[in-house]
């Protein structure tokens, strides 16, 4: 809960790929109350009053994720509808002047687009929901330990990386109104 907010707060993807990984991991617990309780917040150092919060927290998640028929796989509505809100940062940056150097970061990329929409096995998704897919399988992989795909691991993290970093960059600066998307350079 802290930890998201703060994500929230300093860099949206980050706080994407965090909210996606407790997903995976509330459904690696089987949403039981029991086992989110003393795997997730037992162990914080905080009073009973704070791990009740946390609790009902992750049960909302577990709310939402059930609600939305994502109890197996998917992400959730408010990802995914935050993901569109970068994604739409990226077509502004990729036609407007301010977007100089995200469209510099971008251009490596690109030609490695269709071989990662491959990987990914989706091919109705925007470019920069298939960055995060991409980043998320990446760490998950690296989770693993999984060293048979280690070099495809790091191109892609490599490559996606600076992309979705720039774009949470910039969206942090919008956000907070520090550049105006429209403006002459």
């Amino acid at each position: 809960m802290d930890i998201a907010q703060a994500k929230r707060k300093e860099n949206i993807a980050e706080y994407i790929l965090y909210l996606w990984q407790i997903e995976d991991l509330l459904r690696a617990l089987q949403f039981s109350p029991e086992a989110i309780y003393s795997q997730l917040v037992a162990p914080r150092s905080i009073d009973e009053e704070q791990k009740h919060l946390y609790l009902l927290w992750y049960m909302d998640i577990v709310n939402l994720l059930r609600k939305e028929g994502k109890e197996e796989s998917g992400h959730l509505e408010h990802t995914l509808h935050l993901i569109g809100d970068v994604h739409n940062l990226h077509l502004q940056l990729m036609q407007n002047p301010i977007g100089e150097h995200y469209r510099t970061i971008f251009a490596r990329l690109a030609p490695q687009l269709p071989m990662l929409r491959t990987l990914v096995k989706k091919e109705n998704i925007s470019d920069t929901e298939l960055c995060f897919r991409s980043l998320y399988a990446a760490m998950l992989y690296r989770i693993k330990g999984d060293t048979k795909h280690s070099d495809a691991i790091n191109d892609t993290i490599e490559l996606v990386s600076p992309v979705v970093a720039e774009l949470a960059a910039m969206y942090g600066k919008v956000e907070r109104g520090e550049v105006d998307l429209f403006q002459d350079m």
